[in-house]
């Protein structure tokens, strides 16, 4: 799939792009079985924030995956130590906010992983870039959650299509509020079922039997 976007950047060839909707709940865990496939050779992880970058270093560390993180408040130091490291694959995952990516340069890079969409859609052309280098192919895989869903129609209207979707399509009420879109899960076959409406012949025996009620008390507190 190419993309050609105008003045935001060149053309990107040779990119597997794909998005799956997963709950933003679920996305750690997903993150952990993408990263184990033996195709993964390396992969720069991308969040929005430094605390998230962290957490998911963290999380990955913990699930045995070698990775590091740098944004902004890591020192010079820090951020050059993980960068050598990544460089000869004394790690295999670098999870970067996209500031801190902005300077890197390294060829080889077989995976990217949005693991949250970025607010600016041209951010999205300037992850992926980081693989496919070198007349080398890669792989730009995105996780979306249903409060992401926005960011992903602005990401494709940037780069004029559809981006390939993995696995199962939530449905999503456009009209609803965020909660809707944030509460769907896939293993469930979309957004979470909703309670069926009151017909109106419930609703008036509801209020018959209210009415009922009220006059059983009334005859008890005369008799009383």
């Amino acid at each position: 799939m190419n993309v050609a976007v105008s003045q935001v950047s060149k053309p990107v060839d040779r990119i597997d792009q794909t998005v799956r909707f997963v709950p933003h709940t679920q996305k750690r865990d997903i993150l952990v079985d993408i990263l184990r496939d033996k195709k993964v050779d390396s992969a720069i992880v991308f969040t929005r924030t430094k605390r998230g970058a962290d957490r998911v270093a963290r999380h990955l560390e913990q699930a045995g995956l070698a990775s590091a993180a740098i944004h902004g408040n890591k020192s010079q130091n820090q951020r050059t130590k993980a960068l050598d490291s990544f460089k000869s694959r004394k790690l295999t995952v670098l999870v970067a906010t996209d500031i801190a990516a902005r300077g890197i340069d390294i060829d080889q890079v077989s995976h990217v992983v949005n693991y949250e969409l970025p607010n600016v859609p041209e951010s999205y052309v300037h992850r992926i870039g980081r693989t496919a280098r070198a007349g080398e192919s890669g792989t730009a895989i995105t996780l979306c959650d249903g409060e992401e869903r926005k960011l992903l129609r602005d990401i494709e209207k940037l780069i004029g299509a559809k981006i390939p979707t993995e696995g199962m399509v939530p449905e999503f009420n456009e009209q609803g509020g965020g909660s809707e879109r944030k509460n769907f899960d896939p293993t469930r076959g979309g957004e979470r079922a909703k309670r069926k409406p009151r017909s109106r012949n419930q609703n008036r025996n509801r209020g018959n039997g209210g009415n009922a009620n009220q006059g059983r008390q009334k005859q008890s507190s005369a008799s009383s």
